[in-house]
């Protein structure tokens, strides 16, 4: 059975201090934050969704902000750099702001296209690249307008624990197309316009420990249930276990951990993150799944205050 990935659904990393995570991503960034709600296995930790006016698959950032926690260690089994598309002469816009908030970054050209890189103030390593071919994000935030917002995903970096074998998963299990080498990186490309180009490194990279300012898993898109299953079905086929299915509310769920050690997730593109409160309204509530919602006060006892602000 023949199968070709869209591309990337969702990002999810681990960081620090929840309103340092929103000041960066919403209010210098100019993401919008279209979810608050918890992680299903902590509570009493946030999960926080970023994305396009509405989320959509190819958008979405998600994070598990944990102010306690250790720094982590970017490499071998990780996602190593998550790239933003940008419109097509957006990145000088880009470059002012970096330097209007201090941010250090570089500039670097890979295949052809030149990226600006730079690290979150937790030390998640992001780059912006000009994609003419991607969608629109009508999103306007102080002065990000849609004529310079991030647009969703370019792709991702990945640094895999045994390469070879992350190639040919990528390329005969997940249906990604190889499109270029170069500098010790092969270019794969899915069938999506958004969250559609994946560089692997060739080269084995220490083994990376996951901690703050480290991606926790990189998600591929399903169309929905039936589509999942059939992914999932061929998936173990070609020898790769997989969970049984994790109700995420916004999508559904499974994980396996490719031959390279990174953690892989199929998400289902609907019902999105519409489903509990109006488009108009995304994020500005915390959202509950249905077995915490008895344990409310509690947890908002727990979790710090946060909120969206403009911090030009």
């Amino acid at each position: 059975m023949r199968k070709q990935t869209k591309g990337i659904h969702h990002i999810t990393a681990i960081v620090g201090n929840p309103q340092e995570n929103i000041d960066f991503y919403a209010g210098v960034l100019g993401l919008r934050l279209v979810k608050q709600t918890v992680n299903f296995d902590d509570p009493g930790t946030y999960h926080l969704y970023f994305g396009d006016e509405q989320g959509s698959p190819g958008t979405i950032v998600t994070f598990f902000p944990w102010d306690d926690a250790h720094q982590g260690r970017i490499g071998g089994g990780q996602v190593g750099t998550t790239s933003y598309a940008v419109p097509e002469g957006a990145l000088p816009f880009w470059e002012n702001r970096l330097n209007d908030f201090a941010i250090s970054y570089k500039k670097s050209v890979r295949f052809g296209e030149t990226y600006l890189q730079f690290a979150d103030p937790h030390g998640l390593q992001l780059e912006l690249v000009e994609r003419g071919q991607a969608k629109g994000n009508g999103w306007n935030f102080g002065k990000i307008t849609s004529e310079s917002a991030i647009q969703g995903f370019a792709g991702a970096l990945l640094l895999s624990a045994s390469p070879e074998l992350t190639a040919m998963l990528l390329e005969e299990v997940m249906g990604l197309e190889r499109i270029g080498k170069e500098e010790g990186l092969i270019r794969y490309k899915s069938t999506s316009d958004i969250g559609n180009i994946i560089d692997l490194k060739m080269d084995e990279v220490p083994r990376g420990r996951m901690g703050v300012g480290t991606v926790h898993h990189i998600a591929w898109r399903a169309n929905d249930d039936q589509d999942q299953m059939a992914w999932k079905a061929h998936l173990e086929a070609n020898s790769y276990p997989v969970t049984p299915v994790q109700d995420r509310n916004y999508f559904n769920a499974v994980y396996f951990r490719e031959h390279g050690d990174i953690l892989f997730e199929i998400a289902t593109d609907p019902p999105g993150f519409a489903i509990d409160e109006p488009l108009e309204g995304l994020g500005q509530a915390l959202k509950l799944p249905p077995q915490f919602e008895p344990h409310r006060e509690k947890i908002n006892q727990v979790l710090p205050p946060v909120q969206v602000r403009e911090i030009e």
